[in-house]
């Protein structure tokens, strides 16, 4: 059985899909479902492919395929959009265990090319408490670069997208256009300094106009193995 967002988003996606051939948005399915956040949309969308209502279609953003429909289906009549019934205007406050989905970008090393962390290979639940506003992705971690500063070959860091960083924080910075690392910042004067926190890594002094930051490290994620 579905619960009633589930069943409505379900047959949202499957009229949006029928009327223009594309899968909606993540704003238009919040939009139409009025719930407060995309994450919403992501447990539901989650929930629905683990039944088997919902593929998501590999190597595409936000294609969404309805593999089924519920045998309660009905069919809402095209003209006017869908607008849900919404049951009452007040919207729930977040819960502090509330989750959202966060795409995990890839493996990042010492020397990872850009392509290498660009495209979304698998997604995450993470604790809201841990994110604040702004846009995350995740990335593994390879290597042993970081290890004084905690960060273990195989972990998993929450990084906040952004262009700008303080001295001293933790960053992936782009280097030269090419290649995205996970390291320390340091201003020096005008140069920019990337520091490993293991000594058998040396620090790399850049100019200004070689280093883009890409986000900063807000969080880490760690998978126990037995």
């Amino acid at each position: 059985m579905l619960t009633r967002k589930q069943h409505e988003l379900l047959m949202y996606i499957h009229e949006r899909i029928k009327e223009t051939g594309v899968s909606p948005s993540f704003d238009e399915m919040k939009d139409a479902l009025d719930l407060a956040s995309k994450s919403g949309i992501h447990r539901l969308i989650t929930a629905l492919e683990e039944r088997g209502f919902l593929r998501r279609l590999p190597h595409r953003a936000r294609a969404l395929e309805v593999t089924k429909l519920p045998a309660s289906a009905t069919p809402t009549p095209a003209k006017g959009g869908f607008k849900p019934k919404v049951v009452d205007g007040v919207r729930p406050a977040v819960a502090a265990n509330d989750m959202r989905e966060l795409p995990i970008l890839g493996k990042i090393a010492a020397g990872t090319p850009i392509e290498a962390i660009q495209h979304e290979r698998d997604r995450m639940s993470v604790s809201e408490s841990m994110l604040g506003s702004g846009e995350h992705y995740v990335l593994e971690v390879q290597g042993d670069s970081m290890i004084n500063a905690g960060i273990l070959d195989g972990d998993h860091v929450i990084i906040r997208k952004g262009d700008t960083a303080n001295s001293g924080e933790i960053v992936v910075a782009l280097v030269m256009g090419e290649e995205a690392t996970l390291k320390r910042l340091r201003r020096k004067g005008a140069s920019i300094a990337l520091e490993a926190a293991n000594p058998a890594y040396e620090t790399r002094i850049f100019g200004p106009d070689q280093i883009q930051v890409q986000g900063k490290l807000v969080g880490l994620i760690r998978k126990y193995h037995h």
